[in-house]
């Protein structure tokens, strides 16, 4: 009994002594190992970033611009500042992500910070600036998604394929909140906001013919003859779901400095 006594005491004293010893800023999660390598432009080029397997981060075919929206969750169009190659040369990158299980999304985005700030040099501000902006809406018919079953913390999975007469965008648990985050950070040519109202989590799959507004103009466009819908036609007809065009205040994020990636 008296151990027991001792050993309460102990942790007492060591808590007394965390709370009175200086905060000490942990460190910003990073990359074990990260190979950033330019790539020469190519229009046939696929985009995305990926996890392959547990451990190894992949980006491919991105400009200093596209990471920047990826990594802060931003569109592309708020994003102003830096040298014409910040939205002209194109990168990949092989990175190893620290631990023994694959991080989430989040995780992979916060050592993506962390990398353009070592590596890229970046720094910036940000300004409330008023943009012609997207509302998604739940449209006049009422929404047509499928309530997940999925928990409730499991990664939401949204990843757009590329057929040559349309586009396919299956999305397994995902909000809207997710859904309306990947339609400004890689599909739509400016912000949208989320003002669905729901606050699910869900199943949906998306097909359309692309047009020349869609992904800063890097996918074909259809054709004529093409199967599918336009985006905004079947994001009605599919989901019962609508996008507004209006304007809006955004964060806008401002390059203060960029550097070319040193060699690896």
């Amino acid at each position: 009994m008296r151990g027991f006594a001792i050993a309460v005491i102990a942790v007492i004293v060591g808590v007394a002594q965390a709370r009175n010893a200086p905060s000490v800023p942990s460190a910003p999660p990073a990359f074990e190992v990260a190979t950033i390598k330019p790539t020469a432009l190519d229009a046939k080029a696929g985009r995305y970033i990926t996890m392959q397997g547990a451990n190894r981060f992949v980006a491919k075919y991105y400009t200093l611009k596209l990471l920047i929206a990826a990594a802060y969750d931003v569109s592309p169009k708020v994003i102003s500042g830096g040298a014409s190659w910040v939205d002209d040369e194109h990168f990949d990158i092989q990175a190893v992500t620290p631990g023994d299980t694959k991080p989430s999304r989040a995780q992979q985005m916060a050592m993506l910070r962390t990398l353009l700030t070592e590596r890229f040099k970046l720094t910036f501000h940000r300004e409330e600036k008023e943009f012609s902006i997207y509302a998604l809406e739940v449209d006049k018919g009422g929404p047509k998604l499928k309530e997940s079953a999925e928990a409730a913390d499991e990664e939401a999975q949204l990843l757009t394929t590329v057929y040559p007469d349309h586009l396919h965008l299956p999305a397994k648990n995902a909000t809207m909140a997710d859904f309306a985050s990947l339609l400004q950070r890689a599909l739509l040519d400016r912000p949208v906001v989320d003002r669905t109202g729901l606050t699910g989590r869900y199943d949906f799959s998306l097909d359309w013919a692309a047009d020349e507004t869609q992904f800063g103009g890097e996918v074909p466009v259809a054709g004529e003859n093409a199967q599918a819908p336009p985006f905004f036609k079947a994001i009605e007809e599919q989901l019962g779901l609508r996008i507004e065009a209006t304007r809006g205040d955004v964060a806008a994020l401002v390059i203060d400095h960029a550097e070319l990636p040193s060699a690896n």
